[in-house]
């Protein structure tokens, strides 16, 4: 039996929720210069089939999740702020840190909202050790994630 894969690793790598190995998106950069990239997920996990979009509207979800990301990562970037240059109404340093904060949170939004679907679909779907067995599967650019219905290609 193999050892089981890491949760937290996967989840930060982005990986199939079912079997952990299967890519959820065909590209691993987040930060493409066309935004209809950043959400290019397959269908289904090329390693164990599994469906990522459980449901038409599913994604709507992770709304509240992105939200609550963008939230923690505005405290964390208070308390770094506060502790390296200090805040202040009196000179101004908390508007400072707020263009400090939005700047990050806009640098990092896509990343923010791929981990957002990543640990909302997380919530969902759960770890199979059944799909220890599958084999891993490589997909090169253009491919489908499941065979055509019909069984052939397009």
């Amino acid at each position: 039996m193999a050892k089981r894969p890491n949760y937290i690793r996967s989840l930060l790598k982005m990986k199939c929720l079912r079997c952990r190995r299967g890519n959820m998106y065909r590209t691993k950069n987040p930060f493409h210069w066309r935004f209809s990239k950043i959400f290019d997920m397959y269908e289904r996990c090329p390693v164990c089939n599994q469906q990522y979009e459980l449901e038409t509207g599913f994604w709507f979800g992770t709304g509240y999740v992105s939200y609550a990301l963008a939230i923690a990562l505005s405290v964390f970037n208070l308390v770094w702020y506060w502790l390296l240059f200090g805040l202040s109404w009196a000179d101004n340093s908390i508007f400072y840190w707020l263009g400090v904060n939005g700047v990050i949170l806009l640098v990092l939004q896509p990343w923010l909202m791929r981990i957002s679907r990543t640990i909302y679909l997380y919530f969902f779907v759960y770890y199979d050790e059944e799909t220890e067995r599958l084999p891993d599967t490589v997909h090169k650019h253009g491919e489908h994630s499941s065979p055509h219905p019909a069984g052939h290609s397009h």
